[in-house]
């Protein structure tokens, strides 16, 4: 029975143990057993003085895999402590797709270099990748295809596959094409293996649509989940199959943009560095704080016009945080929910209208529970039953508020070209915030003063 590997924080430590006792011999031999993509989570795991004495131990043909595997700040740190010669022999044997995102991230003339260094046929299925954007369809295809005519029979391709010795890995179908190459089918190699040998490929071929090049990633993980595939042919304009896409490049996709999702609505990128340092931390965090900063002042200076009003019944300051909190997580909801459909490709002009009444319903019912509660225990606490029915209608507004803008905020920012998980948090506080404060101490300055 094959043991099941260790946990990867029981390896971490086993790891750190081994640097700290000096066990160097012990701690190669640790790091060079593990995949390309367990050392480079390994890595990207400890401090930077650390990295550089793990990357030292790294295994120079599998550099390039690892390096693939790691996040773009982690890579172009230890890509800027590696020679010219070191980094063109870790680009070696790697796949097509993968070097074209490496070279992406290399300098332009060490670019050339690496190019150079290929022979014509490398050099020129690499370009072909680097043609398209690196979050398409094009970009993350690889060209390792496995193409068959729909006029042979089931035992010439049979015969075929054991004269080629090998398959590319993740390989669940062929691509069937014309003599122009151009794109009809698929061959599942469940059907080549269980059906009639005598049978020809075009009678047991499956209609499986191919993927324009241009098509986003994101629409590229969709089809993937929703057609429950493996891999998926990429298919030109002029209908010629250009590559292929497997799941474990759709894995990365959907990795990725769950990543954006959480860390953008606090500001930060997926590729951040977690043991980036001090200066470099505080330095990128500092802008998104002064944006928040500039918010909150936004909002202070709606507080401060009615000055007069919380002077003279306090009361309201001691409401004013229950006002704006319930505003801000009951929008939070909604803006999640707006964003994620729109990630998913749920979202249309069409369908728009309905969630923003739902939402506003929503808001509504939960008001009236919610800032009934609400109402009935400040009445109750500051005996003031007027104070309790301002801070009813407050909440209310303010709930509805949310509903609106948690819908139609993000649906703006996407319009105007503006990621709505990198900005819709800070726009829906602003709102949340301001009509908050404004309609407590508004109806507070009529009612009470």
């Amino acid at each position: 029975m094959t043991e099941a590997p260790a946990p990867k924080t029981s390896r971490l430590a086993a790891l750190r143990s081994a640097l700290e006792q000096g066990s160097m011999r012990h701690g190669q031999r640790m790091i060079n057993s593990m995949h390309p993509a367990e050392i480079a989570s390994l890595i990207e795991s400890l401090p930077p003085a650390k990295r550089e004495i793990v990357w030292e131990f790294v295994d120079p043909e599998i550099e390039g895999d690892v390096l693939i595997e790691l996040n773009e700040e982690v890579r172009a740190e230890l890509i800027g402590g590696m020679d010219a010669e070191e980094l063109i022999a870790a680009t070696e044997g790697m796949e097509v797709d993968d070097l074209a995102d490496l070279i992406g991230d290399l300098p332009e003339t060490l670019n050339e270099r690496v190019l150079r260094s290929m022979d014509a046929q490398d050099r020129a299925r690499v370009s072909a990748v680097l043609k398209f954007e690196e979050d398409s369809a094009g970009g993350l295809m690889n060209l390792d295809t496995v193409t068959v005519r729909p006029d042979v029979t089931l035992e010439a391709v049979m015969r075929y596959l054991r004269m080629r010795g090998e398959l590319p890995e993740r390989t669940d179908r062929l691509f069937i094409v014309n003599r122009h190459d151009k794109y009809l089918g698929g061959l599942d190699i469940t059907r080549l293996l269980t059906e009639d040998p005598e049978r020809t490929v075009g009678e047991v071929m499956s209609s499986l649509e191919g993927i324009a090049p241009e098509t986003p990633a994101r629409e590229v993980a969709q089809l993937f989940e929703d057609r429950d595939l493996v891999s998926a042919p990429v298919v030109g304009g002029d209908g010629k199959l250009l590559g292929r896409i497997t799941i474990d490049d759709v894995v990365d996709v959907i990795r990725e943009e769950a990543d954006h999702l959480g860390l953008s609505m606090a500001g930060l990128t997926e590729d951040e560095d977690m043991f980036a340092g001090v200066r470099t931390t505080a330095r990128r965090r500092a802008v998104w704080l002064s944006i928040n900063l500039a918010t909150a002042v936004f909002a202070a200076n709606v507080v401060g016009l009615f000055e007069a009003t919380i002077e003279k019944v306090v009361a309201l300051a001691v409401l004013m945080p229950i006002v704006a909190s319930m505003g801000g997580i009951a929008g939070s909801q909604t803006l999640v929910l707006i964003i994620r459909g729109l990630a998913l490709g749920q979202i249309e002009q069409s369908n728009a209208r309905w969630l923003l009444v739902r939402e506003i319903l929503v808001g509504l019912l939960n008001g009236l529970l919610l800032a009934g509660l609400v109402g009935v225990a400040a009445g109750l606490y500051f005996h003031k039953w007027t104070l309790g029915a301002i801070i009813f209608a407050a909440l209310m507004i303010n709930l509805l508020a949310a509903a609106l803008a948690g819908v139609s905020v993000p649906l703006l920012l996407r319009r105007l070209g503006i990621d709505p998980a990198l900005a819709g948090g800070v726009v829906l506080t602003t709102v949340t915030d301001t009509v908050g404060f404004a309609s407590l101490l508004g109806l507070g300055t009529l009612f009470l003063t």
